[in-house]
């Protein structure tokens, strides 16, 4: 019944409010939101974070609202002490998920130069090389970055930096058994082969069918993450997969993927 009663007072303050100011307030906060989500996205806390701002923002605007309309200073009081030592304990715990969003900050590219040849080029090279390891069983895992910078994840996890050019004969050296860098994910950026031996976030065990191994779970965990596109080729099945926005596409073929790529990538500048 309390509860009721102080919900109903809150509509009741806020119903006496001008409506304009409401929806002025509501946009300004729904646009800091929504740049949180935004510089946030890519961080393996993001979700997290985002549910914890999102929980602080709500409390902010119920206790400024009903503080302006029953005057109760001491709620206030003890908020702000509150919210104080709510954010500094973010800073410190998600420290790391910070650093990364705050150095792909500095990274993000307003003007992408990408052209039709350039994404034909990169899209022949894939699929020559998903073509290569699906017939002998190789396991690979390619990231296709996009409008999220995976550079920081690749720091973070301690990746290989090459900055090389893309070719499948290079995809197909680094992923060929036995190799160095063979067991973990390359990083595909601007067209280039950015890193190699990069380690992915990883995907809860629950979202994924129990057949699907660490190689899959990992393209879900940063295609749920970041906008990246994924490609997967299972080692004990040669299939191919793609995984985007948290979604897995199974057992393509060579002509489904490259209609997919061509379509996924053609909507790159769009998207930026």
């Amino acid at each position: 019944m309390d509860q009721f009663l102080n919900l109903s007072a809150f509509f009741r303050a806020l119903s006496k409010l001008a409506w304009w100011r409401v929806a002025i307030e509501m946009l300004l906060i729904g646009l800091v939101v929504f740049w949180i989500i935004r510089f946030l996205r890519g961080t393996r806390g993001a979700r997290l974070l985002k549910g914890i701002t999102l929980v602080l923002i709500g409390l902010f605007i119920m206790v400024q609202i009903l503080g302006a309309e029953f005057d109760l200073p001491r709620v206030k009081f003890l908020f702000d002490k509150f919210f104080q030592v709510a954010s500094l304990a973010i800073i410190v715990v998600f420290q790391p998920e910070l650093r990364r969003a705050l150095m792909r900050l500095g990274e993000t590219r307003l003007f992408r130069s990408w052209t039709t040849d350039q994404i034909d080029e990169e899209i022949g090279a894939l699929i020559e090389c998903t073509t290569f390891c699906s017939r002998r069983k190789i396991g690979a895992l390619i990231a296709i970055e996009r409008g999220t910078p995976l550079s920081g994840l690749a720091e973070e996890a301690r990746a290989t930096r090459l900055n090389a050019d893309l070719s499948a004969a290079l995809l197909n050296t680094i992923f060929f058994p036995n190799t160095e860098l063979h067991d973990l994910g390359v990083i595909i950026s601007q067209g280039r082969v950015a890193y190699a031996g990069v380690q992915f976030p990883m995907a809860e065990g629950g979202e994924l069918e129990r057949e699907l191994g660490a190689r899959h779970r990992a393209a879900v965990g940063l295609s749920q993450e970041t906008d990246a596109i994924v490609l997967i080729v299972s080692e004990e099945t040669g299939d191919i997969s793609i995984a985007e926005r948290g979604r897995l596409i199974r057992k393509l073929t060579t002509d489904a993927l490259a209609g997919l790529l061509s379509e996924l990538l053609a909507g790159v500048d769009d998207e930026s």
